[in-house]
């Protein structure tokens, strides 16, 4: 079945914000009296929720007062802290032309998802802006691809979802999407492999081509 709809992950596929979401966590860390992470420490904790990924890791911790403290200094100037990766903005455009609906599917807040999205003036290229509440309606990115398919009243068959991480393709396979890793972002060879990834890509601009080899 012709793919006609694609769901697109934020961090790790479209924009690497690792710096910002970094410097971040150590703010509200600090705060806490926590000990502060390295970048590669802060890898794990990209791309799921922070109320799923930060209990994993500090079982004690006040979560949802990390949460806010992230957040206080992310809405000021985090999510700038984030660029663009090579090509994805062009693929993306070139789908637009080619008549794919395309919509966000993030796990990272939508308020912020909109920002960012419009800060790199790819808005118009999208159909729809989608991530959690700040209150954690939508957090598991199951449901909200799920309920993206009701609301752009399309069957899974038609759907791709594209994505960085185990997350990303496991939420395809709860919505019988299909799914598509990317190499670039977060996520490793072996993490998308083992997530059941239908195909793989390692740059950005083959994305404009391998939607068309779904059938």
């Amino acid at each position: 079945m012709p793919i006609t709809t694609l769901f697109f992950d934020l961090d790790g596929t479209i924009s690497n914000n690792v710096l910002g979401i970094n410097r971040c966590l150590n703010y509200a860390f600090e705060r806490m009296g926590l000990a502060t992470l390295t970048l590669a420490e802060t890898l794990p904790l990209v791309g799921p929720p922070f109320r799923e990924s930060l209990p994993k890791v500090y079982a004690d911790m006040d979560v949802e007062r990390a949460i806010t403290l992230y957040r206080d200094r992310y809405e000021q100037s985090g999510w700038l802290e984030n660029e663009l990766y090579d090509g994805v903005a062009d693929s993306i455009k070139r789908l637009h032309l080619q008549g794919f609906t395309i919509a966000l599917c993030t796990s990272k807040p939508r308020v912020f998802a909109e920002k960012i999205i419009s800060h790199f003036e790819l808005t118009r290229f999208f159909d729809g802006i989608h991530g959690p509440e700040l209150d954690g309606r939508f957090d598991r990115k199951d449901d909200l691809l799920t309920h993206l398919l009701a609301r752009y009243g399309v069957v899974g068959s038609h759907a791709l979802m594209i994505g960085d991480r185990d997350k990303d393709i496991h939420a395809a396979t709860h919505a019988q999407t299909r799914s598509l890793g990317v190499l670039w972002g977060f996520g490793s060879h072996d993490e998308l492999t083992k997530a059941g990834a239908q195909k793989l890509i390692e740059h950005p601009l083959q994305l404009q081509h391998i939607v068309h080899t779904f059938d």
